[in-house]
């Protein structure tokens, strides 16, 4: 009896720790940190490291510059994710600090670093903290020579969104902060390595010749998110007066011939958004483990070596990547909860360049292309059980923010700003009130609540406030599911790949010698794209033996074009073609960017036959996986909670 009543106490107390850790923000500001941003404020930060390829870590200093905000400050609380904390000094005294690591909240995303500082009264200080990173740390991959295209040097790479820069040093691991930094960072001579900064040379490591020390400077103040580091043998080519494309040399001018449109997307982001502040834009192709399209890593996006089509066709990315540079990077989401003010602006101004650049035929084109992908990720996320994060303004307490990363902030986020520019007088209106936001918010991070009050003050005639008045705020913001409205897009552009769609839902299983490769060979991938996503759709779904004969016929299997490959996969997968799933696992190993890798590891799981193959082969390549895409990928699989 005492025994069973022990089980059942100690079941009841670990499922109120869950539900208490949901219901508990880790500080006021932002449900993902425990800083104390009330209280001070990084001001600046002074990284001075060393890569060591052989133990998988970075240590040295991180000398931070505080803004106090109280009277007396007695604590400095920063957020770490498993970090060995050496010592703690106050510069320019040298006294040493006194400091605990706890996890009050007990979450699996980050770990609380209290200082002692005694009495602080002064305006500003600066802590040093010696330090080294764990060889598992969340924000870097390492990868050994054999791992990389040219297999001569090791590579390291860092992807700090969204709350992994806690895991590269101490910080206030908040957007809601934004500090300027310098950097000197030692590694081995024959790696170059690249920075979110400015570039300032390269010197001599003292005591160690086989060494460099490179140098850096990133002025404009940043949140911790988009502090990015890189470090392999990498070449550059220039692409623009103020752009170079960096990678391994075996894809360099492969890349310098996909991305040289980057200086007319930054001409026309410009002319739109107002001054790119960042100085120089540079590109970083990464290994193709890089989890994301693209990270917005100023003066350096990186960039998945999937956009590499050879046609140009998937450099919209690119596009999207250069819109941060204002949205997001200049302007930022006060924290993980208002996500979708990064992502759902910079989706409204990626397609407003592509709009300028080829027509306004695409942005219709692009924009309904996401509005499907948003309906996928609400079904998704639905299925899982998740959808409190299909809300554009979630709860994230006691939530890792990767976990309810999706395409709904970008997508439901880009649909509310395409319903108000409809509503509030069309594009020269609305991207006038864009342009206006960025100057009113530059250098700031903001919520939610934030935006919509200037939105009412600069929509302000008597006209506009009754629009604004009666528009369904409560469930944009915190309905679930797809939003309430449905922008009725201009699909005239697609009507080629509709007709070819129903030519083939509609044909006899018997007779399909109609079909050609023609019917493709002159139509932009988008076109391709939308086709293969038509036939997707229809219900009753396609026969095999009419899928079969769209490889026959089409050859998408050796197509390069990754967009096309994943949604023709995703189509081999929904009617059960086994011989597709070898095809299926190639393209998961190649590559390991999430938009691809999870949606197909999905649907092999929801197959019978291909699960226990897909489970197998996740099992045996996790390891080169980037550990972000990893961790959710086993969720997928249901082999983690």
């Amino acid at each position: 009896m005492c025994i069973v009543f022990s089980m059942i106490s100690r079941w009841c107390l670990e499922k109120w720790n869950v539900v208490w850790r949901k219901m508990a923000a880790m500080s006021a500001t932002d449900p993902s940190s425990y800083s104390e941003i009330e209280k001070c404020e990084i001001r600046s930060l002074e990284w001075d490291v060393t890569i060591d390829f052989s133990t998988q870590t970075i240590g040295g200093f991180a000398h931070l510059t505080v803004e106090n905000k109280v009277e007396t400050l007695e604590t400095l609380v920063l957020d770490i994710r498993d970090l060995t904390v050496e010592t703690v000094t106050l510069r320019p005294t040298g006294q040493e600090c006194q400091f605990a690591i706890t996890n009050p909240l007990n979450v699996s995303f980050g770990s609380k670093l209290t200082i002692n500082l005694g009495q602080i009264v002064e305006k500003s200080f600066t802590v040093s903290i010696k330090y080294v990173t764990s060889s598992k740390a969340s924000a870097l991959q390492w990868l050994r020579p054999e791992q990389t295209a040219g297999k001569r040097q090791p590579y390291l790479f860092s992807q700090c969104q969204a709350i992994h820069a806690r895991s590269l040093l101490p910080c206030q691991d908040t957007p809601a902060v934004k500090f300027p930094y310098t950097a000197r960072i030692q590694a081995p001579k024959e790696v170059t390595v690249l920075m979110s900064a400015v570039r300032e040379g390269t010197e001599p490591a003292e005591h160690d010749s086989s060494q460099l020390v490179t140098k850096f400077s990133m002025a404009v103040p940043i949140p911790s998110y988009l502090i990015a580091i890189a470090a392999g043998d990498l070449e550059s080519r220039e692409i623009g007066p103020r752009s170079k494309v960096w990678s391994e040399k075996e894809v360099v001018d492969a890349a310098a011939f996909e991305f040289a449109e980057t200086e007319t997307m930054l001409q026309t982001a410009e002319s739109v958004l107002g001054p790119y502040v960042w100085g120089i834009y540079d590109l970083l192709v990464m290994p193709p483990s890089f989890p994301y399209g693209g990270m917005e890593n100023p003066c350096l996006t990186f960039v998945t070596p999937t956009l590499l089509a050879g046609d140009r066709s998937l450099a919209d990315v690119i596009a999207h990547e250069i819109s941060h540079s204002w949205t997001g990077n200049l302007v930022t989401n006060k924290s993980p909860e208002h996500f979708w003010l990064n992502e759902g602006h910079t989706m409204f101004c990626e397609r407003i360049i592509l709009s300028r650049m080829h027509g306004e035929s695409h942005r219709q084109i692009h924009a309904y292309e996401g509005w499907k992908d948003l309906h996928a990720a609400v079904e998704a996320l639905t299925q899982a059980g998740n959808e409190p994060y299909t809300k554009l303004v979630p709860d994230l307490k006691g939530v890792d923010p990767d976990d309810a990363f999706s395409a709904v902030p970008y997508e439901k986020g880009f649909a509310l700003l395409y319903q108000l520019q409809n509503l509030l007088g069309g594009p020269t209106v609305f991207e006038a009130f864009l342009r206006a936001y960025i100057e009113n918010f530059k250098y700031k991070s903001i919520t939610t609540e934030d935006w919509k009050k200037f939105l009412f003050a600069y929509f302000s005639s008597e006209e506009d406030q009754a629009k604004l008045n009666s528009f369904d705020w409560k469930t944009w913001f915190h309905g679930l599911g797809m939003p309430p409205y449905q922008p009725n897009y201009d699909l005239s552009m697609a009507e080629p790949s509709r007709i070819l769609a129903r030519r083939w839902i509609q044909q006899p299983d018997n007779d399909l010698t109609v079909f050609s490769p023609d019917d493709i060979n002159n139509i932009p991938s988008i076109l391709i794209r939308e086709f293969l996503s038509q036939i997707f759709l229809t219900e009753p779904s396609l026969s095999l033996a009419k899928v079969k004969h769209l490889e026959q016929v089409y050859g998408f299997n050796r197509v390069g074009n990754s967009e096309i490959r994943f949604k023709w996969l995703r189509l081999c997968a929904k009617v059960k073609w086994e011989n597709s799933v070898t095809h299926a696992l190639k393209f998961v190993n190649e590559q390991g960017r999430m938009k691809f890798v999870r949606p197909i590891y999905r649907d092999l799981y929801d197959w019978e036959y291909a699960r226990p193959l897909a489970i197998a082969n996740f099992n045996a390549h996790r390891s080169e996986m980037h550990n972000t895409a990893a961790a959710l990928v086993a969720k997928d699989l249901k082999l983690e909670d």
